[in-house]
């Protein structure tokens, strides 16, 4: 299917009554993943921002809510006086240093990940989450994990990861060139 195509029936499908119940037959949470050419970044930009401004909450029933990963990092960074450290991190002791001081301030590998926590605690009653930022946030935030941690704390509505790469239902492929590690829980947004 043609990009524009799968643009187009995005909000159809966001908008429809079986996917905004959240569960499947098999009563399966559902999230989902919109995968596309990293090229296409800018369009899928402006393509979410079209959806956001089409949203009327009280005669929708939802609420798009957008996650962007990225700024969300730099968000936390700046409240916790963290954002300048992290600058003279990388120059001083380079950028694996840094990864890894971010990944512990964050709490990327625990349960109490600030990230998916904010997300969850943020997250009206009637939304469709919408995560993007993913390529601006590698390395610091894989996207498989974000996924498999938010899943286990927010199961009450739909969520939507908007993704720089290839997804085969299995395999997350940032820009088509590396891996992202994989995820099974995921459905295509639009097949």
């Amino acid at each position: 299917m043609e990009f524009q195509d799968k643009l187009d029936k995005i909000w159809n499908r966001i908008s429809d009554e079986d996917f905004l119940a959240n569960r499947g037959v098999a009563n399966e949470v559902r999230y989902y993943v919109f995968d596309y050419e990293p090229c296409n970044e800018l369009i899928m930009r402006q393509k979410i921002e079209s959806l956001k401004k089409q949203n009327n909450p009280g005669a929708d029933g939802f609420e798009i809510v957008e996650y962007d990963l990225y700024k969300m990092v730099i968000g936390i960074l700046g409240e916790r006086g963290y954002l300048e450290k992290c600058i003279k991190f990388e120059e001083i002791k380079g950028r694996e240093y840094l990864y890894n001081a971010v990944s512990k301030l964050l709490r990327l590998t625990n349960g109490d990940n600030l990230i998916v926590n904010r997300i969850a605690a943020e997250t009206p009653e009637h939304a469709v989450v919408f995560l993007t930022g993913v390529g601006k946030v590698f390395p610091f935030i894989r996207s498989h994990s974000v996924l498999n941690n938010l899943h286990q704390i927010l199961d009450r509505v739909p969520v939507v990861m908007f993704y720089p790469g290839n997804w085969n239902g299995q395999t997350l492929s940032l820009f088509g060139t590396i891996n992202d590690g994989n995820y099974y829980r995921a459905f295509p947004l639009i097949v």
